[in-house]
């Protein structure tokens, strides 16, 4: 496709119209965090007689598994929710996994309406409290440290939250991503799960995580998964010990044994983050790609705009909160911001020069860096940095804070809940 200029005039400022002076000429990038599936890596495969399959191409509506032998390569969060489903479809699945991954029950049940009336009749409230909370879920977070309970509080308040389900099992101490004593609590409690559901002995220790912290990579949530590994029907392959040498044509062949399948499911994740905005040639002043820019990895300001790129705005770009919290928040509030700014431009009696500072930028991500390295994430090598997709470089209530509002001039009677941003990222 064409390259996208978003370069406005040479100097950077979108020249004055009678819609006002920066209405026109503006992108705003609704940044879809995980629409682009990333290729298999595994070697070189030949014509395989095997039906293929990807999880979020929109080519799996209808796929039929029934009697059919199926492989399943990969266990993150699709492979997690896909493969007790196919499971118990398909006359055999052999699941290929290469890392063990930290799962929990995601207790789906049908909403009891009085439960849906309830929480309607004080949405706007609940609406205002999950926009300030610190994930921006509004779920019930416990203040205390994992290490300053004792041994039997500890475990009943990681049994309650399981039994509850979800993601709030994160939430159970306030120190789980942050202190590795206290992560090893929460992780040997989900090891202690897995071997209690899996009967195999060594397929539960198979499925052990270990040599990361839990939460560090995206903690999945599933349906009846472990318990999967339970059926007659159902194989574990470690390819981390046995390879995947090739697909062949009769199925997948490892190290030591060739599979025979009639469909493989690739759940070999997402080029998340970035993938999608990269695939797009956009372009800035000069001509220089967003490519070119962030080839040494993404570079933002609030993860909303990149200097260089006048005209181009990111809705949870790389270095906001994005996928670490409710992106249904994160995304409104991006868009709210957008809108204001644009607001202004097209209506405001002031001149809006969109450069974003280089300056500001650099004081953003070492902002970001500084606050990631106090926690566990950068210990887990997971597409949240990247490190799913070879030779990607890698690159919260207090975001909202910063910037969830404009400077006076800027502010507009749409937002009036929209303080100043901190650093001035952008000149008038």
């Amino acid at each position: 496709p064409a390259p996208s200029s978003t370069s406005g005039t040479p100097d950077g400022t979108s020249p004055p119209t009678a819609a006002g002076p920066s209405a026109r000429g503006s992108s705003s990038w609704p940044q879809a965090v995980s629409p682009r599936p990333a290729s298999p890596t595994s070697p070189a495969s030949t014509p395989s007689r095997a039906r293929r399959t990807t999880p979020g191409t929109g080519r799996t509506k209808g796929v039929d598994f029934g009697g059919r032998r199926v492989g399943v390569i990969g266990t993150g969060s699709s492979g997690t929710q896909a493969i007790p489903l196919i499971a118990a479809q398909a006359a055999h699945t052999t699941v290929f996994q290469r890392t063990a991954n930290f799962s929990l029950p995601a207790r789906n049940r049908p909403l009891d309406p009085a439960e849906q009336r309830a929480l309607k009749a004080r949405y706007r409230e609940h609406r205002a409290m999950v926009r300030y909370s610190p994930n921006g879920t509004g779920r019930r977070n416990n203040d205390q440290s994992a290490l300053e309970v004792s041994p039997e509080a500890r475990r009943a308040e990681y049994e309650a939250r399981w039994q509850e389900g979800g993601g709030g099992f994160i939430g159970a101490f306030n120190d789980l991503l942050a202190d590795e004593r206290a992560n090893d609590t929460a992780a040997d409690f989900i090891r202690s799960k897995i071997r209690d559901i899996v009967h195999d002995p060594a397929v539960a220790e198979l499925l052990v995580p270990r040599g990361f912290p839990v939460g560090s990579k995206r903690v999945t949530v599933d349906t009846g998964y472990y318990a999967t590994y339970n059926r007659d029907n159902v194989t574990l392959v470690d390819v981390g010990s046995s390879p995947i040498e090739k697909i062949v044509p009769t199925g997948v062949r490892t190290a030591d044994a060739t599979y025979e399948l009639d469909s493989i499911v690739f759940a070999t994740g997402f080029d998340a983050i970035t993938g999608a905005v990269l695939a797009v040639d956009i372009r800035g002043r000069g001509g220089r790609s967003l490519r070119e820019k962030w080839a040494a990895g993404p570079r933002t300001y609030l993860g909303l705009a990149t200097a260089g790129f006048p005209n181009l705005f990111l809705i949870t770009g790389p270095g906001s909160p994005s996928v670490i919290s409710n992106m249904v928040v994160s995304i409104e509030q991006h868009v709210d911001w957008i809108a204001d700014l644009l607001h202004h431009a097209r209506h405001g009696r002031h001149g809006v020069r969109r450069g974003r500072t280089r300056d500001a930028e650099d004081t953003w991500v070492a902002h970001v860096n500084e606050v990631a390295d106090r926690t566990l994430f950068p210990r887990g090598a997971s597409w949240y940095t990247g490190a799913n997709i070879p030779g990607q470089a890698a690159g919260l209530h207090a975001v909202r804070r910063r910037c969830r509002h404009l400077p006076p001039p800027l502010r507009v009677h749409r937002r009036a809940r929209l303080p100043r941003l901190p650093i001035p990222a952008w000149s008038l």
